[in-house]
């Protein structure tokens, strides 16, 4: 079982009639976010979806075209297969929460730079504080590598137990990795089964 370094647990409880309003009302204090440079290409922020009182919180690392366009995670292709795996794992998208590290799309997709996740995760870490789900779940390496702090290769990564601050992680493959290489379905779908053996 891996810890992010220097974690403490999460002590700070949010009533779940609250987590909504507390939620929303920390989309709109940062919004208009300005902190880094991808502010100046960006069409929306890309918050979150899902349920504040959600069990499991699924994170990617950033949004691409789509999710700018609409200021919702994962709707394009990639999002569309992650909600073929929802379905056929019994989940519903609007019962779980999902994010990304970066809350602005890097210009031409290319992976967040340290300054930018530097700058974006502690949005992250208050939606989680906030959220307190059960377990969550890392969508690719680069999301993996910003929570953990480390620099782990995937196979390295899989089929353990990580904890952030107190809360267990697992790691898998980001959908778009499946697009690309069908023979990662069978591992991405191993992992969400020990995923929901957690819960």
């Amino acid at each position: 079982m891996s810890k992010a370094p220097d974690e403490k647990d999460i002590s700070i409880k949010i009533h779940p009639i609250d987590k909504e309003k507390v939620l929303s009302d920390y989309y709109l204090s940062i919004k208009d976010c300005k902190k880094c440079p991808l502010h100046r290409t960006r069409t929306n922020l890309v918050f979150g979806a899902g349920s504040a009182n959600a069990d499991i919180m699924f994170i990617g690392e950033a949004p691409g075209a789509e999710e700018d366009k609409q200021g919702i995670p994962f709707v394009g292709r990639a999002g569309k297969l992650l909600d073929s795996i929802l379905s056929a794992a019994k989940l519903r998208r609007e019962d779980v929460y999902i994010a990304n590290v970066l809350k602005c799309r890097p210009p031409q997709n290319r992976d967040p730079l340290p300054s930018e996740e530097q700058q974006c995760l502690p949005y992250l870490h208050r939606q989680i504080e906030i959220i307190q789900p059960k377990v969550i779940c890392c969508l690719g390496r680069i999301a993996a590598h910003a929570l953990l702090r480390i620099k782990d290769k995937m196979s390295d990564m899989r089929g353990i137990v990580h904890k952030f601050h107190g809360i267990p992680m697992v790691v898998t493959y980001h959908p778009a990795a499946l697009l690309r290489n069908e023979r990662l379905k069978r591992p991405l779908w191993e992992d969400f089964q020990f995923m929901l053996e957690l819960l």
